[in-house]
């Protein structure tokens, strides 16, 4: 099967998923070529899998003269594959145009709900349509995008199966990591793991943490790893509360973080199938986190979830977890069975063979 894969700019996730399965096409004989943006071909290794690669030249923003250009070039090197799989909303559209009149089915998986209003939410909901409208099968990577795709009128909209990334290891062990952070060995410790922006909610940490500490007598900290544009302001609203919370900013160790926190807390306002949930999964972490997006779906009943943007609901789980050892070790325990469920390479290659059958 000759199968083109397009890809724009990613965070992470998204470049990760399309390496893996990129290299298990090349792996089972298929001949795939890839089409990205030169850092994401370089950043995700993408000629090494022993796929061809041809350079896309495609950005977060519209840019009239440049996606014309990419649009040509998606018509000429799409025309010959039996399948073309796009990802991402901007380069999903810009893919179904190229594809017009060819004949060439199209999958697209959307990896990011829409980030909300203003114009860049009014642009991604244009691009959502015209996926849905275009496309043959669209993937979701929550139940909320297949939702929306469903009702712009899609043919098909399905869950999309991401591979779990692999179980972390941590290098030292819970007592080495605290000392580390100056954080004594009986003070619970809080490890959340996001980029300071708006999508991650970390707010409803601050507030929830307030109010957590005006109505229990607690010797907690939490420590956040991870950097973005809203550190300054975070850091002013923690100081403003005298809440203790710390910003340790990008971390090469966020495995051991996990391993030696007493809780992993996400306050995301929406999430996919977010990668370090998943790890800590795989660490046996108990888990508190807001109910956004596909969380839900991939934690299961191995997590306390509360409402997104809710502090009081979420001081009350974190309540709960720090106040009764009994619940963090069910947590704990539910993690290491959720963790086996999770979907792997081979799976994620199955469904992705599986949907491009489907198409033909």
């Amino acid at each position: 099967m000759k199968v083109a894969l397009v890809m724009g700019t990613s965070a992470g996730g998204t470049g990760r998923h399309v390496h893996d399965l990129v290299a298990g096409l090349v792996t089972a004989g298929h001949e795939v070529v890839v089409l990205a943006p030169a850092g994401e071909l370089a950043q995700f290794e993408i000629a090494q899998t022993g796929a061809a690669t041809v350079e896309l030249s495609v950005a977060d923003r519209p840019h009239p003269k440049r996606d014309a250009g990419a649009v040509a070039l998606l018509r000429e090197v799409c025309a010959g594959a039996d399948v073309v799989h796009a990802h991402g909303a901007r380069v999903g559209a810009l893919t179904a145009l190229a594809l017009a009149g060819l004949g060439v089915p199209l999958v697209v998986t959307l990896h990011n709900a829409s980030p909300g209003g203003g114009l860049a939410g009014r642009v991604h909901a244009v691009l959502e349509r015209v996926v849905a409208r275009r496309a043959d099968l669209v993937l979701g990577v929550s139940a909320d995008i297949v939702e929306t795709q469903r009702r712009l009128g899609a043919r098909r909209a399905e869950l999309a199966v991401i591979a779990a990334p692999p179980p972390p290891e941590a290098t030292r062990d819970r007592y080495a990591v605290r000392h580390d952070l100056g954080v004594a060995p009986r003070t619970l410790l809080l490890v959340t793991v996001a980029r300071l922006a708006p999508q991650k909610d970390l707010d409803l940490l601050v507030d929830a943490m307030a109010q957590l500490l005006e109505r229990h007598d607690l010797d907690v900290v939490a420590v956040v790893a991870g950097d973005g544009p809203h550190r300054e302001r975070l850091q002013a609203r923690i100081d403003a509360l005298g809440v203790p919370i710390r910003l340790l900013g990008q971390r090469g160790d966020v495995p051991d973080l996990i391993a030696a926190a007493d809780a992993v807390v996400s306050t995301a306002r929406w999430e996919g199938q977010p990668v370090g949930l998943q790890e800590a999964l795989h660490s046996g972490a108990a888990i508190v986190a807001t109910d956004a997006g596909g969380t839900g779906a991939v934690l299961g009943d191995a997590a306390i979830l509360v409402p997104v943007g809710d502090p009081t609901s979420m001081a009350r789980a974190l309540a709960d977890v720090l106040l009764h050892g009994a619940v963090r070790d069910d947590l704990r325990s539910r993690a290491i069975g959720r963790a086996g469920e999770l979907p792997d390479g081979e799976d994620a290659l199955e469904a992705a063979l599986t949907a491009y059958d489907s198409v033909l």
